[in-house]
């Protein structure tokens, strides 16, 4: 089984709002820390989340990358880094 969470980029502008959106689509549980930290240890771990595969679609990526670039490669950098790590993790950046 593959699930598929949308983030939707046009309005994420910030770090923090990446990571909120981020966290929102991938049902993040109640104690998530909301750093980069806490982003990468919840996406290697998936444990609240239905057995099978995720794909992780960040649509508009480019609005952050635009707005804060040091932001976005930070963000970037962690979602590349935990879909290295954790099999059952894609990452797709789309541009709509």
């Amino acid at each position: 089984m593959t699930t598929r969470h949308v983030v939707d980029g046009s309005t994420v502008n910030s770090k923090s709002a990446a990571i909120d959106a981020i966290a929102k689509a991938m049902s993040f549980p109640s104690y998530f820390g909301r750093n980069l930290d806490a982003l990468y240890d919840c996406l290697v771990d998936l444990s609240w989340l239905p057995v099978g595969n995720h794909v992780l679609v960040w649509t508009d990526h480019h609005v952050l990358a635009e707005e804060d670039p040091d932001a976005y490669g930070r963000v970037r950098d962690v979602l590349e880094d935990a879909a290295e790590v954790n099999p059952r993790l894609v990452l797709r950046l789309t541009a709509n």
